[in-house]
Order: C-alpha cells, then sequence, then structure tokens
C-alpha cells in the first residue's frame, strides 16, 4: 500500500479546525486575568520543566472566556483548576516527546499556520494581531500555543496513526457486519473520560470508579452535561463539553457505538470500562443519511521526498523546488520521479493510479483536488514529506466493491484511532515523570 493511503482523517481534522476556530477568544490563548494573582509557584512538574501558577490561571481565564460564551453553565474554581492542569501536564508532556525525537515545527510552518488562522476569521495578519493584543492576548505567547498544536498533531500522526494496522479479515467482518444493520444513521455523542494511569492500582480504580458513578448519578439526574464534562472529564475535549460531533457508528470507538445504538437522545449511558478508565456516554441527537452511489475518482502521480534527521524540511523543500522548476521548464516528470522519489511509486514514474475521496491524507488530497488536469502543484507538505502532485485525468465511477472495502477501513480506522490514541497517551504520561503541586500552599 502506498504510505500516503489510508491514514487517519481524524486528527489532521483537529489541526483544521484549529485554524478555523482558534481566533482572540480561543481557549488555547493566554488572556490576561482579570483579577490580581497571588505570587507565582510551581504548581506542577513534568520531566525537568514546570508549570507556574501564573500560567495555570492564564489559560484558566480563557477557557472560563470560552465556557461563558458557551453558556455553559462553570464548575466551581478549583475543579476547573485542576482540569486546566491536567490539560496543560499532557500537553507539556506530548510537546517534550517530540522534542526528544527532534519532531520541530520551524517559524516559516508556523507563519503559514497563524496566516491560514487569520484567513479564517476573515482578516490579514496585522488585523488579526492587533485583535489578539486588544483582548489581552500576548502575541508571542500565541505564537508558541499553535506551534505546540501543530506539533502534538504531528506527533500523533507518526506515532499512533501511522502504526494502526487493518487486516483484510477485519474488513470482511465489516462488511458482513454492514449487511445486516442500517446504512446512513448519524449519532451526535459527547462524552466523559475518566483516565486510569496504565499500571493503576484496585485502590486507584475503585476511587476513579466511585468518582464516575459520582458523575454518572449527577447525569442521569439531569444535571448540565457539558458542566459535568468540564468538572470531571480527562479528555482533551473536556472544556469544549466533549462533544464528538456527528459520526456514524462504524466511525466511533466499538466501546462508544454499542452504547449509543442502544440509547434514545437525550439519554445518559452506563458506566462504561475501558483499558483507558471509565466512560459516560449522553446520545445528544440522531439524524438520517444515505451513501453516495458514485464517486469522482482522480488519477494521480507524485514525487516525494522524505524528512528525517538527515534531511530538514527546509532542505526537503530545496530540493523539490529545484525539481518542479526542471518540470516546468519541459523535463519529463516521470524521469523526475524515478530519480528522486522516496515512495514506492517511483519505479512508476511516479503514478499512484485512480485514487477515490479519502484514499489519501487531506493534505495531498486538498492540494490534489485543486488542480486541474496536467497542472502541476507548487511543493505540498504531508505528514510523510515534500511532494509534488500531478493530476493527470478524473472520472466518475459507480461505487464498487473495491471503493467499499476502502470505505470499510478508513472507517475501522477512525474506530479505532480514539481508543488507540487514549492508550498510547496514558502510556507517554506513565512514562513521564510527574508531579502535581497544587494543592500545596
Amino acid at each position: 500500500m502506498n504510505p500516503i493511503r489510508a491514514f487517519s482523517a481524524l486528527q489532521r481534522l483537529m489541526l483544521i479546525l484549529i485554524c478555523l476556530a482558534a481566533t482572540c477568544f480561543s481557549p488555547l490563548t493566554a488572556a490576561a486575568p482579570q483579577e490580581p494573582l497571588e505570587a507565582d509557584r510551581i504548581v506542577a512538574v513534568v520531566g525537568d520543566e514546570v508549570i507556574t501558577y501564573v500560567e495555570l490561571q492564564g489559560r484558566l481565564a480563557s477557557a472560563l472566556k470560552q465556557l461563558q460564551r458557551q453558556g455553559t453553565p462553570l464548575p466551581p474554581q478549583d475543579v476547573l483548576e485542576r482540569q486546566m492542569l491536567e490539560r496543560l501536564i499532557m500537553e507539556r508532556v506530548q510537546v517534550r516527546a517530540a522534542a526528544e525525537t527532534g519532531l520541530r515545527v520551524d517559524d516559516a510552518q508556523l507563519d503559514q499556520a497563524i496566516t491560514r488562522i487569520a484567513s479564517g476569521n476573515r482578516m490579514n495578519l496585522t488585523q488579526f494581531r492587533q485583535a489578539l493584543e486588544k483582548d489581552g492576548v500576548a502575541y508571542a505567547r500565541f505564537r508558541e500555543e499553535i506551534r505546540n498544536e501543530i506539533v502534538m498533531v504531528r506527533l500523533r500522526e507518526r506515532e499512533v496513526d501511522s502504526k494502526l494496522v487493518i487486516s483484510d479479515g477485519e474488513i470482511d467482518n465489516y462488511l458482513a457486519d454492514q449487511k445486516n444493520t442500517g446504512a446512513g444513521e448519524e449519532y451526535q455523542l459527547a462524552h466523559i473520560l475518566l483516565r486510569a494511569p496504565e499500571s493503576a492500582s484496585p485502590e486507584q480504580l475503585q476511587k476513579l470508579r466511585q468518582r464516575g458513578e459520582q458523575a454518572l448519578k449527577r447525569a442521569q439526574g439531569g444535571e448540565n452535561f457539558a458542566e459535568l464534562t468540564a468538572a470531571f472529564s480527562d479528555a482533551p475535549d473536556a472544556l469544549q463539553g466533549g462533544d464528538l460531533g456527528w459520526r456514524a457508528l462504524d466511525r466511533m470507538p466499538a466501546l462508544y457505538a454499542e452504547a449509543a445504538a442502544r440509547m434514545q437522545p437525550g439519554s445518559v449511558s452506563d458506566l462504561l470500562r475501558s483499558s483507558a478508565g471509565f466512560h459516560i456516554v449522553k446520545l445528544i441527537g440522531k439524524r438520517g443519511g444515505s451513501a453516495p452511489t458514485s464517486v469522482q475518482q482522480t488519477r494521480a502521480r507524485h514525487i516525494l521526498v522524505r524528512i528525517n534527521e538527515v534531511v530538514s524540511e527546509a532542505e526537503a523543500r530545496r530540493k523539490l523546488e529545484t525539481v518542479r522548476e526542471r518540470i516546468v521548464n519541459g523535463v519529463d516528470f516521470a524521469e523526475q520521479a524515478r530519480l528522486y522519489s522516496q515512495d514506492g511509486s517511483a519505479a512508476k514514474g511516479g503514478d499512484l493510479g485512480w485514487l477515490n475521496p479519502g484514499d489519501t491524507v487531506p493534505e495531498f488530497e486538498r492540494a490534489m483536488d485543486a488542480l486541474k488536469p496536467n497542472e502541476l502543484s507548487p511543493v505540498v507538505q504531508s505528514p510523510f514529506g515534500m511532494h509534488l502532485i500531478q493530476v493527470q485525468e478524473r472520472r466518475e465511477r459507480d461505487v464498487s466493491a473495491e471503493r467499499q472495502r476502502a470505505v470499510a477501513r478508513q472507517a475501522l480506522r477512525e474506530r479505532k484511532l480514539d481508543e488507540a490514541f487514549q492508550d498510547w497517551l496514558r502510556q507517554l504520561r506513565d512514562r513521564t515523570y510527574v508531579e502535581n503541586r497544587l494543592e500545596e500552599k
């Protein structure tokens, strides 16, 4: 299988949402607190780094603005502090892991990302920076937080998404199950995760279960689920109400899918147990849908230069810019692909064959879809490296058995990715020295 195929759409989508949603009001930003802070102190140690009380309060002030705009009833201050500190700890753990393996985002890439964020808010870069500063957000700190977000996305892509394997047997079983279930239905879920350490003792698990049962009792009693999520959940989306958006059953973790299939809108699941910890799921809504009967296929070819410890992003980009100039000046694309592409398609002149929507990673697909037949792309970056892409032709095709298997593979990946990511996060945190000093005075 070509490495650009069958890669998770979920985490790339997260980066897109960060870019579109991160405004001067984003919970990622560090708005100046409105009240005077007590003397600064260390509230957590992560490896050889520290998180300070002022840093925690800065992030908390932005989160409070976000919750107030959403109309979410606010949990007690100490509960929010605990939740935000855990979020900061998990971010720091991931950023440290990325740095230790040489994964970095340079200033040029960061500038491009922030420009996209500004454009998504219908501003140029100067206007966007002024809007941030007007809202009390330090631009330098905003840049570093966006850099960290991009690093965490790429780390997950490399350590989780790219290592997930879907077997032919799993696809066969999935397609057999689909024949016996209704197609096209989507569910909107919200969830609470109480994360358990990888080597949790029976006492720790019992304490966590009791906390979960407390949250469940309050949820079943009709309390605001978004407020309970902010108060109890250890998931990254805790301060956004735990909303997982609209998904088909086959595109959510199996544990959640089994619960959702038995629920009615507005109902709350029992306390669910997985390797990651304890979960509570609420079904917000349910709707029907239909699958497309035909798709547009694209025949494309590419040249890939991989980024690694020896070849930097800047070097890979420069190399492909030179190759691109040669092709524009008349050198044969296939010849250059055979000479320079570091992909299995190189021997075929970079030919990827006919591609369906979703067959490639989103960065590649967006660039490919923007091209006309025979048009050559600029240098495009994906999790695999730098690409030059050329579309050769397009056609409409009915959904075939091959397409059904590709759709099944992607659905299975999305179902398993959340579980794999939570397991990886838990293991990463357990391997990192973390000391929580928030309760110390």
